[in-house]
């Protein structure tokens, strides 16, 4: 079966006064878990909110599954196929998590029920994305928080709620702003072994920023793309990565596998 392309194309991107990119660079984003890992402050987050639209380029090309999209909204770049989370969670603390996953997207009715009684078929649709929902939640392996107030959650399992809410959007390409930040390291680990199962049975593609070395060369991810100070200091399979001196000098220090 022939593997379908999620490019992201970026040539010379810059933003807020530095140039995430300096050379021109193309990172193709295949089916499977791929990794961002840098240190703090090199462009991880800006290229990602480049990427989803939420920060508009002062200079360079951003393109997307083939289109440009350095001046779409971030609805229409989620309408493209591509849907994000962010570093800290954006729940709505005082609903349940399947109503924070039940959260309608821009142009879709509520559950008005006099709208619902005069258009019929939006009855149906709803009752689609109930069952969507329920589908998610069984994915993460969270159906039994259904009905648990977010703000009665713990912070990783906040953090399973919010992928949850971005795999509403049925993505092609889903990028996860560090999604084990300050979770326990048996929950950080059961989200990214949730990642790979959702990709296996999916075939989509995921992107994840992460500044621990050390925390992703155990995940398992299928590529790592290694940024620092705003430029892509390379992109290879996690042992391309630890064997690459490179890396090792800019990185992690002088020492193959250790932490920065």
């Amino acid at each position: 079966m022939a593997l379908i392309r999620r490019d992201v194309y970026l040539k010379n991107l810059t933003a807020l006064g530095f140039k995430s990119f300096a050379d021109k660079t193309s990172l193709d984003f295949q089916p499977g878990v791929t990794a961002i890992v840098g240190p703090n402050g090199c462009g991880k987050t800006t290229t990602f909110n480049c990427i989803s639209g939420l920060l508009d380029a002062t200079g360079g090309e951003v393109e997307i599954f083939g289109q440009p999209a350095g001046r779409l909204r971030p609805d229409q770049i989620q309408q493209l196929g591509l849907t994000r989370t962010f570093q800290h969670t954006r729940l709505w603390r005082e609903m349940t998590a399947i109503e924070n996953l039940l959260i309608p997207p821009r142009n879709q009715f509520g559950l008005d029920p006099l709208r619902a009684l005069l258009t019929p078929w939006r009855r149906a649709e709803e009752r689609a994305r109930v069952r969507r929902a329920y589908e998610v939640l069984d994915q993460l392996q969270i159906r039994h928080m259904a009905h648990n107030l977010t703000s009665e959650l713990s912070g990783g399992q906040s953090k399973l709620v919010d992928i949850g809410r971005a795999l509403m959007g049925e993505p092609q390409l889903l990028l996860l702003d560090e999604p084990v930040a300050g979770v326990a390291g048996p929950l950080a680990d059961k989200i990214f072994n949730d990642l790979h199962r959702i990709v296996n049975e999916t075939g989509i593609s995921v992107v994840v920023i992460e500044h621990n070395m050390d925390f992703i060369l155990r995940q398992g991810v299928d590529r790592i793309v290694v940024m620092d100070r705003g430029r892509v200091l390379m992109e290879g399979t996690p042992n391309e990565v630890k064997a690459s001196s490179e890396v090792i000098e800019a990185y992690l220090g002088g020492r193959a596998g250790g932490a920065g």
